[in-house]
């Protein structure tokens, strides 16, 4: 019997109850206990749930307060000394390295003031980790017994699980050196590192763990050779402790066979592989098994959203026996379920049709199930028949084929994808129009949004008030924060969007071709959680999204106001994208309506339009080769389509965060201003990548993730380091990101200081001339 395997599950709750306690414990409403409980409960609940569907290897300590890498730097007591002298409980360390904290003293405090820790994206996804920081008095030891505790409390409920753990070479390999230890390279920490695992596996064993998952995804990467040998120093090392349980080695994400070399002859139970992104790797991965170790067939998407096609994935299951034999072959998710959903039966008001397309986390269980099942030759006739009968439905579906947007797409031109003049000539025109002073400032476009704005526009949205007192009640906001900007000296303003519920969200539900969900929430990073749109057919802009409030904003200032949209390449990652037509068909379509938008943004008066691009990094194919080049092409240009309609004196920004970014590849944007997020980087080489970058440029001076609140100094001395390497008459100043996720009182206090810092530096330049 061919079993089934389930790599992890979503950690939020069905209806989002870890971001609530979480929150509720960093706001003081509820105890360290409380916030535990929660925890706790939400692990017996993934858990019986995944036993209930008949799943036969379930995943334990997959579960996470705020991020699965940042879990793993507290266990191995990777925690710089900023963050340990505070002597904080261990929780609000944990806390404090992924968003800081700052506070003031108190009768029975002292002070804290510690800035949080790197945060990067996780691979080719939307999810952030909070990046492991090494330095050369990095001590490794166990601090505490999470994924051991995690497996005990499964085992107490009756119910066997496979712990996971991230492998010590991706652990070290996605880490970053300190500060301090700047020349110190990550990965020459192995052996010391590796004791520190063999304990903790130990410890599991001990507990009564047969088998550990431990995810080694950096092997769908490009490693240097360095790299590549330590994955046999590591798992030979294992292998030679007395003691380790088996090891399931695991990777996803992306096709391993260049890497093949590096693990083939390793001395683990099994492999899993990713067969939804590669399913041409399985003859490569097979040829590296002994005759006793296990293949994982990862061929139920971990993250996408779309119903799995048995007939195909069946088909690739049977391939797997052929080679390797029914007894060594476990039918799993790509992934962790992390990425997806939690359920599909939580949502009431999708079209019954195009609901039946989708499966989430809860119905992927199913799936694994009876995808095992099928190949093990149990009766499953009529699933497969409903499945069958589901997949032709939605290729057959009109929304699927719209005619009028494939003709559009024909007609794209490369004059379409060029401004009308060199960035130059551009800048000369657009000092003109503006008269912005040397430092300019202004912030990425979202204002704090309070609990009075997400009740109105609930209210608004259930009925409860008429469009003319929601309206009202936005311009209201607008108002506010239009004044507030003024007050404190910014030089281009924004509205704020107090009307936006997400910013790929608000614009799908505005375009032909999207799907959404009231409960499809699904984790960033920490307790911020989005609910990407699914894009179920061709798309096209019906009309005008943004013009009147834009419009409306500008009428109240005289300083400019930036018409504020997410770029093509952003809403595409960040929705859950068609499977059935190319990444680029879709970026182009959606290129073409913010194209639209952004021509009667033009007309309109509004003369400097950002177009957000945060995930175009993201979105980049994790190997080098013509795959990566290609996306790169076809990004930059649906940008560019999206952008090049407009005069000369239209000023197009753009902004990009959380991500590594190369410089090349948003030159080929060619915006005329770029933010970018900069706070977390102390390499001075990150710097200096930009140096030469043609347009103008803001790096991120403060983060938004974080409620810490730089003082002016701290701005003056930042802003004094980048200068020594950066063009002053090209330097913009801004946050990180948006501060939708900040309160008044911090947003108030940064944003202040940046001001009063960029004012700093205005005066000495201008006596310097």
């Amino acid at each position: 019997m061919v079993q089934s395997a389930v790599l992890g599950f979503p950690r939020i709750g069905a209806f989002r109850e870890l971001k609530k306690s979480t929150e509720a414990y960093w706001n003081g409403k509820i105890t360290a206990d409380q916030l535990l409980a929660t925890g706790k409960e939400i692990r017996a609940h993934n858990w019986k749930l995944q036993k209930d569907a008949g799943v036969d290897i379930i995943a334990s300590n997959d579960f996470s307060f705020y991020d699965q890498i940042l879990d793993l730097s507290a266990l191995f007591n990777v925690i710089p000394s900023r963050y340990t002298k505070y002597n904080l409980p261990a929780l609000d360390t944990y806390f404090a390295m992924a968003r800081g904290l700052q506070r003031k003293a108190t009768e029975t405090t002292k002070a804290v003031d510690v800035p949080a820790l790197e945060m990067v994206k996780w691979f080719d996804s939307n999810y952030h980790y909070v990046r492991p920081t090494f330095s050369h008095s990095t001590t490794f030891k166990l601090n505490g017994s999470k994924p051991v505790d995690e497996y005990l409390e499964a085992k107490a409920l009756g119910i066997e699980t496979r712990p996971v753990v991230a492998g010590p070479v991706s652990f070290l390999y996605l880490g970053k050196s300190d500060k301090d230890s700047l020349d110190l390279e990550p990965i020459s920490l192995l052996e010391k590192l590796l004791p520190v695992y063999a304990e903790l596996l130990k410890k599991l064993a001990a507990a009564g763990a047969k088998t550990v998952q431990i995810d080694e995804p950096t092997l769908v990467l490009d490693l240097p050779k360095n790299v590549q040998a330590a994955f046999k120093t590591a798992y030979d090392y294992l292998a030679s402790v007395e003691g380790v349980p088996e090891l399931i080695l695991t990777t996803y994400f992306g096709d391993v066979t260049p890497n093949l070399d590096a693990i083939k002859g390793l001395k683990v139970a099994g492999f899993h592989f990713d067969f939804v992104r590669d399913p041409e790797q399985l003859e490569s991965v097979a040829s590296i098994l002994n005759d006793k170790q296990i293949l994982s067939v990862g061929i139920v998407d971990g993250r996408n959203i779309w119903k799995n096609d048995f007939a195909s994935s069946i088909a690739l299951v049977k391939k797997a026996i052929e080679k390797v034999g029914s007894d060594r072959v476990v039918v799993a998710t790509s992934s962790s379920l992390l990425h997806t959903p939690v359920d599909l039966a939580n949502e009431k008001k999708l079209d019954p049709e195009i609901k039946d397309w989708f499966s989430f986390a809860t119905q992927k269980l199913d799936e694994v199930v009876t995808i095992a099942k099928a190949v093990s030759g149990a009766d499953v006739t009529d699933k497969l028949a409903a499945n069958a009968k589901s997949v032709k439905s939605r290729k057959e579906h009109e929304i699927t084929n719209d005619s009028a947007v494939r003709k559009r797409m024909s007609e794209i031109t490369d004059d379409l994808t060029h401004r009308k003049s060199p960035f130059p000539k551009r800048l000369a025109i657009q000092k003109e129009e503006f008269h912005l002073p040397l430092f300019p400032t202004t912030t990425i476009g979202s204002f704090p949004q309070t609990k009075e704005i997400r009740v109105t526009r609930n209210k608004f949205s259930k009925g409860k008030i008429s469009e003319e007192e929601y309206t009202a009640f936005i311009k209201k906001q607008i108002q506010e924060v239009v004044k507030f900007q003024e007050d404190i000296g910014l030089d281009v303003l924004v509205h704020g969007e107090p009307e936006r519920n997400d910013m790929v969200q608000y614009f799908g539900e505005r375009l032909k071709g999207f799907a959404f969900t009231t409960n499809g929430w699904v984790q960033s990073y920490g307790s911020r959680y989005v609910r990407p749109p699914i894009i179920v057919g061709d798309v096209s802009r019906p009309g005008p999204m943004t013009v009147k409030t834009s419009v409306y904003a500008q009428s109240i200032t005289k300083k400019p106001m930036k018409g504020m949209l997410t770029g093509p390449v952003t809403i595409l990652r960040w929705s859950f994208p068609r499977d059935d037509v190319s990444q680029k068909t879709q970026a182009l379509q959606l290129a073409l309506s913010l194209r639209d938008e952004v021509e009667d943004l033009e007309k309109a008066g509004i003369n400097v339009v950002q177009v957000d691009e945060p995930a175009l990094r993201e979105g980049l194919p994790l190997r080098a080769g013509a795959e990566r080049s290609a996306y790169l092409k076809w990004a930059a240009e649906s940008f560019r389509l999206a952008t090049s309609g407009v005069k000369d004196s239209t000023q197009i920004h753009s902004h990009f965060c959380y991500s590594d970014l190369d410089p090349n590849h948003i030159k080929a944007l060619d915006a005329d201003v770029v933010s970018i997020e900069f706070s977390k980087k102390d390499d001075p080489n990150y710097i200096q990548e930009f140096a030469n970058y043609p347009n103008h440029i803001g790096l991120g001076l403060f983060d938004i993730h974080s409620p810490r609140v730089p003082s002016e100094e701290e701005f003056v001395a930042r802003i004094g380091e980048i200068l020594k390497i950066y063009q002053p008459e090209k330097f913009w100043c801004n946050p990180d990101c948006g501060l939708k996720t900040r309160k008044w009182p911090e947003t108030t206090a940064s944003l202040t200081n940046m001001v009063a810092a960029a004012k700093y530096y205005r005066n000495k330049y201008a006596k310097k001339n």
